[in-house]
């Protein structure tokens, strides 16, 4: 065997080696960048659906001010959560002042309660069946949301994309879940003797961004 030749074996499977592990990281890389694309999309309809319910609000207080005016610290509750979800930057941020504002509106509507004026009210029943449309579309895009989530989370923990998730700078995604104390929330019926408006918390729990746990 000529002696250059014997030199050039090793360099060509040190080579190899490279190519390949640059075809399964770029492969790898490319995976993780569809799953994190889906994993914002998803939450960028929470996000729409969230401002949906944010631009519901004013109508709503203005609503209840114009029957239970005296009804000031929970009608501020309510205002004071709306402007903390307005200002809210990261998902996190959104997560805490959507929860801080679901849990206003469930004082707010327990309290709408001692109203039967207010709750027969045409425009507030309109209202209502805008909010609980607006909460079972929160329900649905959440669910989607975890669910891509686990999915990302599943690719970069398994291998061998645990070995380059970290490498590439892909990190662990948080779930948008409820918590305990968000499953014992009042259910409130805003509904008349012909149910035709109702409203039940139980079923659109409020949501906060938690770093671990199944998806709710």
């Amino acid at each position: 065997m000529p002696k250059g030749k014997g030199c050039l074996i090793p360099i060509i499977a040190v080579v190899a080696i490279v190519v390949i592990l640059g075809i399964i990281m770029i492969s790898n890389y490319n995976k993780f960048v569809n799953a994190e694309t889906e994993v914002d999309e998803k939450f960028s309809v929470i996000e729409t659906d969230l401002q949906r319910r944010y631009d519901l609000i004013p109508n709503l207080v203005n609503t209840v001010k114009g029957f239970a005016k005296q009804e000031k610290d929970v009608i501020k509750s309510v205002t004071d959560a709306r402007a903390s979800l307005g200002g809210a930057r990261t998902n996190q941020e959104k997560a805490e002042a959507n929860e801080q504002l679901q849990g206003a509106l469930s004082r707010l509507l327990v309290v709408v309660e001692n109203y039967p004026t207010l709750k027969s009210d045409a425009h507030f029943k309109q209202l209502m069946d805008e909010l609980a449309g607006t909460e079972n579309r929160i329900a649905v895009s959440r669910k989607d949301y975890n669910t891509v989530v686990a999915n990302y989370n599943k690719m970069i923990r398994r291998f061998p994309g645990s070995l380059m998730a970290g490498i590439l700078g892909f990190d662990k995604k948080e779930y948008f879940q409820t918590t305990t104390e968000s499953r014992n929330n009042p259910e409130v019926d805003f509904s008349d003797e012909d149910k035709s408006t109702s409203f039940n918390f139980n079923n659109n729990p409020k949501l906060t961004l938690l770093s671990s746990g199944k998806s709710a």
